[in-house]
Order: C-alpha cells, then sequence, then structure tokens
C-alpha cells in the first residue's frame, strides 16, 4: 500500500503513541512539528507525532493554483463549497495511516487525530468514522463540512473532542467553528469548545492548552 508522505518524529523511548496531526491549507507537515517543542512534553513520553503532506492539487479559490491541500475550496464564506469527494479519499488516505499505527503496535485507543483548518475538516470525518475507539480528536481553526452526511462510529460516539478556534478568525469564522460544536452535540458528542484571541494562527495560551489535553488524554 502506498502512504502519504509524512514527517515522523519518534520519542526517546518505545512509542505506545502516536498523534496524527494534519496541516492547513497551502501548508505541509513540518509547520506543527516545529510547535512539538513548545509543548513541552515530557522527556519519556511515549508519543510518536506524524505529519502528513498533503498532495498539490489545483486549488479554485485561488486561481486553480496548484498548492498543498487536502482537498479543492471552491467558494470562501461561511456556506464554504468543496470537493467533498477529495475530503473523504483524504479522509481515507488519514485512516489507512491510523491503520499502519495499528499494525506498528499502537492500539487504536492510544491514537489522536489533530487537524489545523481543511487539516481539521478531514480528521473530524477520519476520527469520528473510524470503527475502533481512537484516543481523542483536536479539532483546530476548523468546520465540520460533513457532519450530514458522516457515519459516526458507535465506538467514537464519546471520543474527547477539543474544539479551538481564534475569536477574530477572517478565514474559518468562529461561527463555522461554534457550528461544527452544535452538530457535535446534536450527533451525542461531548465537544469542548475554547476561543483565544487570535485570527486564523495558533498562540502560546492554546499551545500550552493543547499540551494539558495531550497529557491528559494520553495519561503522560
Amino acid at each position: 500500500m502506498t502512504y502519504l508522505s509524512c514527517v515522523e518524529v519518534e520519542p526517546n523511548i518505545k512509542a505506545t503513541a502516536t498523534v496524527i496531526w494534519l496541516h492547513g491549507l497551502g501548508s505541509n507537515g513540518h509547520d506543527f512539528e516545529a510547535i512539538l517543542p513548545e509543548l513541552k512534553l515530557p522527556e519519556d513520553a511515549p508519543v510518536r507525532f506524524i505529519f502528513p503532506h498533503s498532495p498539490s492539487i489545483p486549488v479554485t479559490i485561488n486561481g486553480g493554483m496548484v498548492m498543498p491541500a487536502w482537498y479543492d475550496i471552491l467558494e470562501m464564506g461561511s456556506g464554504r463549497r468543496l470537493n467533498t469527494e477529495q475530503l473523504l479519499y483524504s479522509a481515507k488516505q488519514i485512516t489507512d495511516l491510523i491503520e499502519r499505527e495499528i499494525e506498528r503496535g499502537i492500539t487504536s485507543e492510544r491514537i489522536i487525530l489533530a487537524g489545523f483548518s481543511q487539516g481539521g475538516a478531514v480528521a473530524y470525518h477520519a476520527a469520528l468514522s473510524f470503527p475502533q475507539k481512537l484516543a481523542g480528536l483536536l479539532a483546530l481553526s476548523t468546520y465540520f463540512p460533513t457532519s450530514n452526511s458522516i457515519t459516526i462510529a458507535e465506538m467514537n460516539r464519546k471520543i474527547p473532542l477539543e474544539v479551538m478556534h481564534g475569536s477574530y478568525d477572517p478565514v474559518v469564522l468562529p461561527t463555522m467553528g461554534e457550528e461544527a460544536v452544535s452538530e457535535l452535540v446534536k450527533a451525542g458528542l461531548m465537544p469542548n469548545w475554547r476561543t483565544y484571541p487570535m485570527e486564523h494562527q495558533v498562540c502560546m495560551p492554546q499551545i500550552r492548552d493543547i499540551s494539558t489535553w495531550l497529557k491528559s488524554t494520553l495519561q503522560l
């Protein structure tokens, strides 16, 4: 099987947990690799971090320019139109990575999915439709475009779900994040919603909260 190209950061000891972290539009797997030192996880934390690179495809909202993207966006705004087939294909590529981690000896209950912006939309679908119980889902400055079509796996209806957004985000409007949380609640999930005084980015207080959440979720 052919897998997505990834940046992989191994722990100092044998890995017993994995975080798969998806970047946003126009970026790559190195983007969030850079914040690992800021997470200040214990030196003996047995966590492998995997940062997949999306393929490069033409993106309609950017004049058809070819760039790293998990799917094509046809129209911006709160009623964002996108290529859903490409999103679903990207989600399948991520579930392939989850299954590879299970084959490498990591139990599904020790695997976290995280995603920023476009990557978060893919992470929502990949995590919530995965048939085996996962450790958690971290959704950053993102939205949930497949909320009306996804079949949520029973095993992941109680997944720890952390949703973070910038109060001044002009790219993925805060209302889009709030709508995702509302859809999750309607589906019986229990997301934790946090906002930060920032735009479409991450900030240090948020990184500290991510660190605390990872330590708690993985019992580090």
